[in-house]
């Protein structure tokens, strides 16, 4: 079922209850197409003598200032397995990066004009937004062989506000299987409230507190086909294994919050001198 431009009250429903929600062809091939070739071109335009290693394991070890730095800006982050021994990249750029982001719906005119787009305002105006800001966008690639893991996590722990109201937008520009890493979550587990926080002080990033242990078996598959999309509530548990396979897992993924009654955290990674405009007012 694709998108009409507002959520019915069954997929409301199953939102709340499930902390997900999976809405079938929510973006044409054509728009699908449009960021996929957008992004081939900003690679090939990439010099990749200045860039950083991308870790959801070793955050506060792998996060530096080119991190800190791309809140506002296109920034492109290497996969941990990408380089040898030596130093140098195993295979092309193009199969060695992990992620661009964080601001691609700010800085380049093909994925702002999806990101701003009727569809997406519809839809965060159905979960009950009134001025929502997207905080950080990311193009994941999912690279085929060396794909990272994500580990067990919440998206309120990142992109905080108080109250919290951060819903992840995750779609996917490629088919999404188990074989090449697609998402899995606890069905419910954002019923049971932010587990922790990721804040950034003076000393640098850390966690407020160790992480919980998970058992995999409450873990469900979210396999999805290219052009769909999932709304994440920013305190449900997801995570995605390691891509094994010789077949990649793009998708493109925004962390939207509410600016309206709800204040920013200090203490968050992102720190802006002027926030991203709203979607729209209500």
């Amino acid at each position: 079922m694709g998108f009409a431009g507002s959520l019915s009250s069954d997929q409301l429903e199953f939102f709340s209850s499930h902390g997900y929600l999976v809405i079938e062809s929510f973006s044409s091939e054509e728009e699908v197409g449009s960021m996929r070739k957008r992004m081939g071109e900003l690679l090939s335009e990439f010099d990749f003598s200045v860039s950083s290693i991308f870790s959801t394991r070793n955050q506060s070890l792998t996060t530096d200032d080119y991190f800190f730095d791309s809140a506002d800006k296109i920034s492109f982050f290497f996969e941990e397995k990408a380089f040898g021994d030596d130093g140098k990249l195993k295979q092309p750029k193009e199969l060695s990066i992990n992620k661009v982001g964080h601001a691609l719906h700010e800085c380049d005119p093909v994925f702002k004009e999806i990101s701003y787009s009727e569809k997406f305002s519809g839809l965060l105006s159905s979960l009950s937004y009134k001025r929502p800001v997207i905080m950080q966008s990311m193009y994941i690639f999912k690279q085929p062989g060396i794909g990272g893991e994500v580990v067990p996590h919440q998206d309120n722990s990142f992109v905080s506000t108080d109250p919290p109201s951060c819903t992840g937008l995750w779609l996917a520009l490629e088919d999404s299987t188990i074989v090449n890493g697609c998402l899995w979550a606890i069905p419910g587990s954002h019923k049971n409230g932010l587990v922790r926080r990721f804040t950034r002080g003076e000393a640098g990033v850390t966690f407020d507190r160790p992480s919980p242990s998970y058992d995999q078996k409450d873990f469900v598959p979210i396999e999805m086909k290219a052009g769909s999309l999932i709304a994440i509530h920013g305190d449900l548990i997801h995570q995605s294994y390691e891509n094994l396979s010789p077949k990649s897992r793009h998708a493109y993924s925004l962390h939207v919050v509410e600016s309206d009654g709800c204040k920013w955290a200090e203490d968050n990674w992102i720190r802006r001198e002027t926030m991203p405009e709203p979607l729209y007012v209500s």
